[in-house]
């Protein structure tokens, strides 16, 4: 059976110290999941590819199936894969990947013997493949004729080949959240071919002001630039402050609030947004509706923590949602 949609990224094993709640120790996670969980709040059933080690749990795989996720893109090495990842919270806006001991004698939390060697890993870059990123040969023929893909952050060369042959494939939808690592001006040219003939650009604030550091202010002369690139929609994404949205057919711009809720944990928000967007464009074709999909995923996923948090929302509360943020947008 051929999937609707196929989401692209990394599964991690996380070890999180969010800023309101219990610790996550050893807990699925990664945008991959985020994403997949945002999209999946609204029924969508994502396809997963990505690459794990002989270690990675059988059972979060078991689970994931249970979910009606497509687990056939999931790469089993015949190796160990470090997948661990740290990340703390000195507060709700400010999160630490380093010196996991010092975080855990804070808290005063036993250091769990798991973490035990844990260096971060290098972010993204323009050059190097990350060994969990997917490859070109872990993708079933199934998935290339899903209708939408969208890439979660990956290494540049990554995401230049999964776009190329998702394109090559004829998947009509394809979206990209870029990694950070290259999103700087030097990387400007690099960053425009991913562009050509994207349906929809995800990156955050913070991402595009630093590809176009030192040029202009402007986030709307950033969309834009964007967009000229043979880009079809820009959507930034500004946290507690919602989302911009800029089509390029009809030249219209949107601004979006963040949907108003308790934050918990601000971890995966981003990457849940896009799996919202990516289920929302696909339904509708409405990109205003997409991004307001993408929102309401994102509040369900920060009122908690963990990978499945937007899973457990009440039945109807994210449609009700839905329907409270429409008349919160503003055309400007």
């Amino acid at each position: 059976m051929n999937p609707v949609f196929v989401l692209a990224g990394r599964l991690r094993r996380d070890y999180l110290l969010p800023p309101l709640g219990r610790p996550l120790i050893d807990a699925p996670g990664g945008d991959l999941l985020y994403a997949a969980a945002g999209l999946a709040v609204w029924g969508g059933a994502p396809a997963l590819l990505a690459r794990v080690g002989e270690e990675y749990p059988q059972e979060w795989l078991k689970d994931f199936n249970r979910r009606g996720w497509d687990t056939r893109g999931v790469h089993i090495l015949p190796e160990p894969l470090d997948l661990r990842y740290f990340l703390a919270y000195l507060d709700p806006n400010t999160p630490r990947t380093t010196n996991p001991v010092s975080h855990f004698a804070r808290l005063g939390l036993t250091f769990p013997k798991a973490l035990l060697g844990y260096q971060p890993t290098p972010g993204d870059d323009l050059r190097q493949i990350h060994p969990a990123s997917p490859r070109l040969t872990d993708i079933p023929d199934e998935y290339l004729e899903a209708r939408a893909v969208h890439l979660c952050p990956l290494d540049y060369p990554t995401a230049s080949r999964l776009l190329a042959a998702f394109q090559q494939a004829g998947v009509t939808t394809r979206a990209l959240d870029p990694a950070a690592g290259y999103m700087q001006p030097r990387a400007w040219n690099e960053v425009r071919a991913l562009l050509q003939g994207l349906t929809a650009f995800l990156p955050s604030e913070e991402e595009l002001r630093s590809l176009f550091w030192g040029q202009t202010d402007d986030l709307w002369a950033m969309a834009e630039a964007v967009a000229a690139c043979g880009c079809e929609l820009v959507v930034v994404k500004r946290g507690g402050r919602g989302q911009i949205l800029y089509d390029s057919a009809s030249r219209k711009r949107w601004e979006a609030p963040a949907y108003p809720v308790r934050l918990a944990d601000p971890t995966g928000a981003g990457a849940s947004f896009c799996g919202g967007f990516l289920f929302g464009y696909q339904q509708t074709y409405d990109p205003l509706e997409a991004v307001l999909h993408g929102n309401i995923s994102a509040s369900l996923t920060i009122e908690g923590s963990g990978a499945f948090h937007a899973l457990d929302a009440l039945p109807g509360l994210a449609r009700a949602r839905l329907e409270s943020l429409r008349g919160l947008v503003r055309q400007v």
